[in-house]
């Protein structure tokens, strides 16, 4: 218990380490790429993190997690920017965060419960099976059918 903080410590150092280059990247390529390497990156760091024999696989995880959040938060708020049309790109990131706030506090209660009744490796067991199947679904959803046709569609190049 007494090195739980330094799991936040060393997953904002990974975030914070990979969030630019990954921006970067996202205006070079689709954000989508990103957005499943990050979903990616988050099944294996709950698999490894249930799984962990040790504090040197725990880390692993830990850094994963980390990777997973530097690929996908900027490029959350470059899709909603991409598929809002200029009028109502401020409301549309209200109702993402919205949303975004009450099913994470959803989620909470949920990987609180299987966690004090089941075990903590279930709680990431079942983080990473949710995000695969968030990989599925990615793949099955064009990103037409999310934009509507009616988002931006050129993206900016940075030199």
């Amino acid at each position: 218990m007494a090195l739980a903080p330094l799991v936040l410590v060393g997953m904002n150092v990974v975030y914070a380490a990979t969030a630019y280059p990954a921006g970067r990247l996202a205006d070079r390529i689709s954000p989508r790429v990103l957005l499943v390497a990050g979903i990616a990156a988050l099944v294996v760091a709950d698999v490894v993190l249930a799984l962990a024999p040790g504090l040197a696989a725990f880390g692993v995880g830990i850094a994963l997690w980390g990777l997973h959040m530097g690929f996908t938060e900027g490029v959350f708020s470059a899709m909603v920017a991409d598929a809002a049309p200029a009028s109502l790109r401020g409301t549309a990131f209200g109702v993402f965060n919205l949303l975004r706030g009450v099913l994470l506090m959803v989620a909470s209660v949920v990987a609180g419960l299987l966690w004090d009744r089941v075990s903590p490796a279930a709680t990431f067991l079942a983080g990473a099976a949710l995000a695969a199947s968030s990989l599925l679904l990615a793949k099955l959803v064009s990103p037409a059918t999310v934009s509507g046709g009616q988002g931006r569609t050129e993206r900016v190049r940075t030199p």
